[in-house]
């Protein structure tokens, strides 16, 4: 198999274990592969799958923060701390709010409606479905208000709510784009073929994969050590910054080590393989990157199942907080907000 190939194998298992491939459920449910799981999602459309994610969540949390503005004008408690009431009051305000956060609550709240349906359906309710429970009975109860029934409104709790998630959730996104690529780069690091040094000093080209421990390359200026190895002829500077993290190239001789990945710099060596495959440092770099991922996984099945507990107790202990509230004489909406009894 080709060092191309191989290559190809490496980005197909790291798109495997991304740490997209365990974020929350609305990400999936807005894909269409709800809950928390593995990704399905081929190596080739792993990175235009997370940037399409990144795209909605962006769009959808700016639709919504400038939705978010009027709603919040009209609201009668940020007008009265503005002090604002007598000049951003008007006749129909509250209908007006009323459809402005109503599209917050549908466009805006929709990754996590979903995720709420996936978390349902898998029997497995979480963070999407806190969400969604505290938008849908706020936004549900403030629009039965404006339609007549008597209380306080909270849309602007709704807007609010959704945005902050929003934007969680974008950044999340974005960090797991970052990862991913970051990951996929080191992979195409390595080339595909090697300058292999005959014993009678000709060279010729081969693939990667097909180096064995004690073979000579050669390495032309400019190009990327093909494998770990020792220089055994030639001086020359080599850039390992993308492997090590060192800023400048790093002046070398005969007898010192080469990373495959870094860059030649201005003259020919010929260089001695020590390690192939998996035993290159770029390799077990990786290895331990998917070791990390693969271990972030189990954590989340962990946060996963305390999730459900999480959940239960939230939900709980707001119904209990409601029922404990209405014998006492409190209205039904300072009830239905209050945290604690």
């Amino acid at each position: 198999m080709s060092e191309h190939r191989r290559a190809t194998t490496h980005r197909s298992e790291t798109s495997e274990h991304t740490p997209g491939a365990h974020v929350s459920g609305a990400e999936h449910a807005e894909s269409g592969h709800p809950g928390h799981g593995a990704a399905e999602h081929h190596h080739d459309g792993g990175g235009n799958h997370h940037a399409h994610m990144v795209a909605d969540f962006r769009r959808r949390f700016w639709v919504s923060l400038v939705l978010s503005i009027p709603v919040l004008a009209l609201a009668p408690l940020i007008q009265g701390w503005l002090g604002l009431g007598d000049v951003l009051a008007f006749r129909g305000d509250r209908a007006v709010q009323a459809v402005l956060a109503t599209g917050i609550y549908f466009y805006g709240g929709w990754p996590f409606l979903r995720g709420f349906a996936s978390e349902l359906a898998k029997r497995q309710p979480g963070m999407m479905t806190l969400i969604a429970v505290a938008t849908t009975v706020a936004w549900g109860y403030s629009a039965l208000v404006t339609l007549g029934l008597p209380g306080e409104v909270f849309f602007w709790e709704v807007a609010t709510l959704i945005d902050v998630m929003l934007l969680g959730h974008w950044m999340e996104m974005k960090s797991v784009l970052g990862a991913s690529a970051a990951l996929e780069s080191l992979v195409r690091l390595m080339p595909a073929e090697a300058h292999l040094v005959a014993t009678d000093g000709s060279t010729r080209d081969v693939p990667v994969a097909e180096l064995k421990r004690g073979d000579r390359v050669l390495i032309k200026p400019g190009e990327k050590v093909p494998t770990d190895g020792v220089i055994a002829q030639g001086e020359t500077s080599v850039n390992e910054a993308m492997l090590t993290g060192e800023s400048k190239p790093v002046e070398k001789g005969p007898g010192a080590t080469v990373i495959g990945g870094a860059v030649n710099g201005e003259a020919s060596i010929a260089v001695e393989v020590q390690k192939t495959g998996d035993e290159t440092y770029l390799s077990q770099v990786i290895a331990m990157v998917k070791q990390a991922q693969e271990s972030r996984s189990r954590s989340q099945d962990l946060a996963n199942r305390a999730a459900v507990w999480l959940t239960a107790v939230a939900l709980g202990g707001g119904a209990v907080t409601l029922v404990a509230w209405l014998p006492t004489g409190a209205s039904f909406p300072f009830a239905l907000a209050a945290r604690s009894p």
